[in-house]
């Protein structure tokens, strides 16, 4: 099994689509790989949540996988997201991701409705023995608890290739101590949600963060400040960003619409086309988040990042 040390910011790549159609713009999708090598992140994710993965065919999701793959060409690690609530499923789609070269394997924990501790490691496990390669497990179940340093103890000893946690709640600090303490720091946990708790997970140890892509390179500057302990500096960069993550994730489908729009004014996209079913956000609504959106493109211009 290949040692991939992730650290940093590992940003989601959304999935661009064809204006009219809503088919998988593959060109976009490349561009955007080409932009996540540009702005230097150690990895990319996709599909997931904010990829709009619940809304791609199984052929889709494979597609994307390969055409990253394909364009990234090692310049950029590729994570593959393997979501199913079948564990039959799941090691199915993560079994063809791992064959299509993906660098790392990685799943959300299926959350649709409620589960023993047992029976979620029993998945769990059963999706790393699956594969090869390391695995990321995501854990967003905003309706309860997620795993903890327990549950991670018991899967890295039966799984080695188990490597990551991305966790994505409040007040979880205490959770990433115990996690590191009771694997010996095997574990790595990144935070999720848009990277809204960076600053104040850093000295609890996280080893980084998976936002969107739109300005996860903000978000690495905000990283390196944070890890030199500047945090006044860091703050001042971060304050720019928060009030578009708070804003925006009030509702994934109204991320979706911001991240893209933001993408587009960065040049990166040519539409920001979101699949349907969709919220539709009402003109007042779009209007304030191009007002916070355009907060982050003047953080991009005065840290002179890639517009």
């Amino acid at each position: 099994m290949p040692e991939i040390a992730l650290r940093g910011v590992v940003p989601i790549i959304p999935t661009p689509f064809v204006p009219e159609t809503e088919a998988v713009d593959l060109a976009a999708l490349r561009r955007l790989i080409d932009f996540a090598v540009e702005i230097q992140m150690p990895a990319v994710c996709l599909p997931a949540y904010a990829s709009e993965f619940y809304k791609l065919s199984e052929t889709e999701r494979l597609q994307v996988v390969e055409t990253a793959v394909q364009q990234a060409a090692g310049r950029v690690k590729i994570i593959a997201q393997s979501n199913h609530p079948s564990l039959k499923l799941a090691q199915e789609i993560a079994h063809r991701n791992e064959s299509l070269g993906a660098d790392l394997i990685s799943f959300a924990i299926p959350r649709l409705f409620g589960l023993g501790a047992d029976d979620v490691l029993d998945y769990c496990r059963g999706m790393c023995e699956a594969v090869q390669r390391p695995v990321l497990i995501q854990d967003f179940n905003p309706n309860g608890p997620t795993v903890g340093a327990e549950f991670a103890r018991r899967l890295r000893e039966a799984c080695p290739n188990f490597c990551y946690l991305k966790l994505e709640e409040p007040l979880m600090g205490a959770k990433v101590t115990a996690i590191r303490e009771a694997t010996d720091g095997a574990i790595g946990v990144l935070e999720g949600w848009g990277g809204m708790y960076t600053l104040e997970l850093i000295p609890y140890g996280i080893c980084g963060l998976m936002p969107g892509l739109a300005a996860a390179d903000v978000l690495a500057h905000v990283w390196r400040l944070g890890q030199e302990s500047r945090w006044a500096e860091a703050m001042d960069v971060f304050q720019q960003l928060l009030p578009q993550l708070v804003f925006s994730l009030q509702n994934m489908e109204l991320f979706h619409h911001l991240e893209k729009r933001l993408l587009v004014a960065r040049g990166v996209l040519e539409h920001a086309v979101v699949r349907r079913a969709s919220l539709t956000p009402d003109p007042q609504v779009l209007a304030y988040g191009e007002f916070l959106n355009q907060r982050v493109l003047e953080a991009v211009a005065e840290l002179e990042l890639v517009m």
